[in-house]
């Protein structure tokens, strides 16, 4: 899709090797990870790949929750069928009820609403966390989202106000230009507000968002929001050097909420939180 927000845009079509994957997330297991979380770009362009990262996650690794984040238009339910029992959470990337609206954001599929209920169905077919993720936008930050939300019952809904991310998507140089899609932080607030009554939302504002996450590119190196360069890639590194090399905010990470009940069963006791 064309989600005119994109910070995370398509610079390479670099795919690491199944094996080099592997070495990496016991890499990072071995250095105090718990939950690994797969995102995009779009997870399921590559089902196989994905289906084999997420049993070695759980069946090797034994992680306490792995996720994954998707627009929901290449979910298959034979995929689930297959892997759901290692999934704790099938997060699905909706910005709007209105197909208009998606249309305009660049993330229309004609039918995406009515896939989103099918999905939330599978989940709950397949014990698996259902989560959405809403980007508050110019287009649709005066919606009223709460008649689907109250209907699809998420156990958490995650609603980011749209960021601008220095060479993603800050400028017509970049493949996504995002400037146009901006609201106000009063305007974030109000749409929160208007939503305020559903327990499952999550607002994360940008003095939130931009720093408190620590994702790995396809290089498996570490993103830096500060401004700089990514690490080194931890398959050279290390895990614990390559994090010297990037900013993170950790204190932003646990005032967003990044602890949370994020497994399906009871897998772990251990709630000391994260090692790093």
């Amino acid at each position: 899709m064309t989600c005119a927000f994109c910070f995370h845009t398509a610079t390479t079509s670099h795919i690491e090797t199944p094996e080099n994957a592997k070495r990496g997330l016991k890499l990072l297991k071995e250095a105090g990870m718990k939950k690994c979380n797969f995102a995009g770009g779009e997870p399921f362009l590559y089902p196989k790949f994905l289906g084999e990262m997420i049993d070695y996650c759980k069946d090797n690794l034994q992680l306490e929750s792995v996720s994954i984040v998707s627009n929901g238009s290449l979910i298959k339910e034979h995929f689930l069928r297959k892997h759901g029992h290692n999934i704790d959470i099938l997060a699905i990337s909706c910005d709007s009820f209105d197909e208009a609206t998606n249309v305009k954001i660049g993330r229309g599929s004609g039918n995406q609403v009515k896939k989103l209920y099918e999905i939330a169905a599978w989940c709950q077919k397949y014990n698996i966390k259902f989560k959405l993720n809403t980007v508050v936008n110019r287009f649709n930050h005066l919606e009223d989202m709460n008649q689907h939300i109250s209907a699809l019952q998420p156990f958490r809904w995650k609603c980011f106000q749209v960021l601008i991310v220095a060479g993603e998507n800050d400028s017509d140089a970049t493949l996504r230009n995002a400037h146009s899609l901006t609201i106000s932080d009063e305007e974030f607030d109000d749409f929160c507000k208007r939503h305020s009554g559903q327990a499952s939302l999550v607002p994360e504002p940008n003095r939130l968002m931009a720093k408190s996450y620590l994702i790995l590119d396809e290089y498996m190196r570490f993103l830096d929001r500060d401004g700089k360069a990514p690490s080194e890639s931890i398959l050279k590194a290390g895990v614990h050097r390559a994090l010297e090399q990037v900013f993170w905010d950790e204190a932003a990470f646990l005032e967003r909420g990044g602890l949370y009940d994020w497994n399906k069963g009871s897998c772990s006791s251990d709630n000391r939180g994260l090692e790093w």
